[in-house]
């Protein structure tokens, strides 16, 4: 049976995400003591004692919006209500019932779907007392929380998902609140990383790997105007705003049979331009991303030129060793004199990134995507080859004959044999002796030599040498 879907709403600065981050057993989501910080749909799963369940986080609810990004924060929640079996619609218990509650309690029982009351940020107080006047709803008993401290999250999860499991499914749990309401420590938050591992793990091993990709750039460059397109649907606000995006959504989807992941992240900004600490947040989740990912998607604006900050981010991309391909977006809106001059920007700011493929498209017309895609699979597939140790032997001493090391002092160093010693990026290691005296220059030689013999086109390439202990060294 499908999991049951869990939608959590409300007015902004609730503690929806607080919510989320506490169902999920993780910290996914964005959380800050900041109204509108979250504003696209973020989905995650839960368990529930034996109970699974899927949760989606949604930005503030402003149904009486009329413009500006609200307005898409609006039909993000919209959408998340429409796709639930359940919505938990999220009050402060502090503030009261206020207008805005009331507008959006009318919208969910237009929704016609099953609505439970949190009342939150009741630690503290009489909860009897905090949630009377919320009966004023009419959308049944309110349920008092904490989702910051954990209060009262058992009964209420039960609640939402017991009439979609058999009562003799009930949950299995040890403490009086099921474990929710300590506080997620890191050593659990890593348990819950390696438990979804595994299950990717698992799920490689019956099937193709599901390809992670980040699109990463500066603001306003076009990241979720093309996830969209490659969507076909309005799954991300695109805004024309830079900074739309504040944090990293994680989206699942298929290509022609092949599994991705693709992840929206936030633009990022020059550091010294970064003083806000919901954007210093949102520079950390897009690094992480780029750490997580297998591809990266460079995405550069070619009304904007190349930047600085371009280069700075294409380096953040090396220095993680991850696949890259560049995407020059809105290209339909220059002329050919501009065209021309930001091809040779392109090969004078990002000559370091030689290996990549660059793609010139339009995500919001959708031309040049697929072609982009198709890179895509080419620098995963070359990102995570397995290069055998005969084939890199021979490669190695092809390239000695063809050129050798120079001698420094009376010393030529020596390279017997190589292996592969890992991927994504591949790492070749090199063993021999007087290898620390290689220069960078011939490193670079090498490098070229083995991407051009094993067509690694796409992904960076690490050598390591290896000397083996002298035994006369004494």
């Amino acid at each position: 049976m499908r999991p049951p879907v869990v939608a959590i709403v409300g007015r902004p600065n609730v503690g929806k995400s607080t919510l989320f981050n506490r169902i999920t057993r993780s910290r996914a989501a964005l959380v800050h003591d900041r109204p509108g910080l979250t504003r696209d749909r973020h989905y995650g799963r839960a368990r529930i004692g034996e109970w699974p369940c899927i949760v989606i986080d949604t930005g503030g609810f402003e149904p009486v919006a009329k413009d500006g990004i609200e307005v898409e924060m609006a039909r993000q929640a919209r959408q998340a209500v429409l796709e639930s079996d359940v919505v938990l619609f999220v009050l402060d218990g502090r503030k009261g019932l206020t207008a805005h509650d009331r507008e959006i309690g009318i919208e969910l029982r237009r929704s016609g779907r099953r609505v439970l009351l949190a009342v939150n940020k009741t630690e503290g107080m009489p909860r009897e007392a905090v949630a009377a006047e919320f009966h004023e709803l009419g959308l049944g008993e309110p349920y008092a929380i904490s989702a910051a401290h954990g209060d009262g999250i058992r009964e209420l999860l039960e609640q939402a998902v017991a009439p979609f499991y058999p009562e003799s499914a009930a949950p299995a749990v040890g403490d009086d609140d099921g474990g929710w309401h300590d506080t997620p420590t890191a050593a659990q938050a890593q348990a819950a990383e390696d438990a979804r591992a595994q299950a990717q793990a698992d799920e490689a091993a019956l099937g193709p790997r599901r390809v992670k990709v980040a699109v990463v750039g500066r603001p306003n460059a076009g990241k979720s105007t093309l996830i969209n397109t490659l969507l076909g649907e309005e799954r991300l606000i695109a805004f024309d705003q830079p900074g739309t995006t504040r944090d990293s959504v994680a989206i699942d989807f298929e290509r022609n049979g092949k599994p991705y992941t693709l992840i929206d992240t936030a633009g990022v900004r020059r550091r010294g331009k970064v003083t806000d600490v919901i954007e210093k947040f949102s520079v950390v989740k897009t690094l992480q991303a780029i750490e997580d990912c297998n591809v990266s998607v460079l995405m550069i604006d070619a009304t904007e030129g190349v930047a600085d900050q371009d280069a700075n981010i294409a380096g953040y991309i090396l220095e993680a060793g991850r696949a890259v391909v560049v995407a020059v977006n809105k290209w339909d809106a220059i002329d050919l004199e501009a065209r021309e001059r930001l091809k040779a920007e392109l090969e004078r700011k990002l000559q370091f990134l030689g290996f990549a493929r660059t793609h010139f498209i339009s995500a919001r017309k959708g031309t040049g995507v697929a072609s982009l895609m198709r890179s895509v699979d080419d620098a995963f597939k070359a990102a995570m080859k397995k290069l055998p140790t005969p084939k890199l032997t021979r490669a190695l001493i092809e390239a000695v004959e063809r050129q050798q090391p120079p001698r420094r002092g009376p010393i030529r160093p020596k390279m017997r044999y190589a292996h592969q010693g890992g991927q994504n990026p591949p790492i070749i290691v090199i063993h021999g002796t007087s290898l620390d005296a290689i220069s960078e220059t011939y490193r670079r030689y090498l490098e070229g030599w083995f991407r051009k013999e094993f067509a690694l086109e796409g992904t960076p390439l690490r050598i390591e040498f290896r000397v083996g202990a002298n035994p006369y060294a004494q």
